[in-house]
């Protein structure tokens, strides 16, 4: 199983999305995703998050939160272990050009009206409405979600 980080960063009532448009046979091509990625050997869970985001925005995190555990599973034989943070502070410069595709801040409220996997919307509406610690099973036949297990 792939092991990844995944945050949405929160700055005056928006968040920062990653549009990923960039990269050739992108799992998430055309899909509106918040800043993360895969784990390196002998990394953390944090010491993930933060390179990621270092590496993608340019910021450095300062105050973050581990939110929960999404496991993904694609018909392909694809799975993922997802570890979800929201961050409220950083320091640095939001970088000009971003290698996985545009980074965009976005109202939270318009974050539901972009492209993103049907099962990002469950995880969403757990982070909007101050939920932690919880775990998510969320199981893809191609783009279409068959099967939710919630804890």
């Amino acid at each position: 199983m792939l092991n990844t980080t995944l945050c949405y960063i929160e700055q005056d009532g928006k968040y920062l999305m990653l549009f990923r448009n960039k990269k050739k046979n992108d799992i998430n091509e055309g899909k509106w995703v918040g800043i993360g990625g895969k784990f390196e050997p002998g990394e953390t869970d944090d010491q993930c998050l933060l390179r990621e985001v270092f590496e993608e925005t340019g910021l450095t995190l300062t105050e973050y939160q581990k939110r929960g555990i999404v496991d993904f599973s694609l018909d392909k034989g694809f799975s993922e272990r997802m570890h979800l943070y929201t961050a409220t502070g950083f320091t640095g410069t939001l970088t000009e050009e971003c290698n996985e595709g545009e980074l965009r801040w976005v109202e939270k409220e318009k974050v539901s009206e972009l492209p993103r996997w049907e099962g990002d919307k469950i995880f969403m509406k757990k982070l909007l409405d101050g939920e932690s610690d919880f775990y998510l099973r969320l199981d893809y036949e191609g783009d279409k979600l068959v099967n939710v297990v919630m804890e």
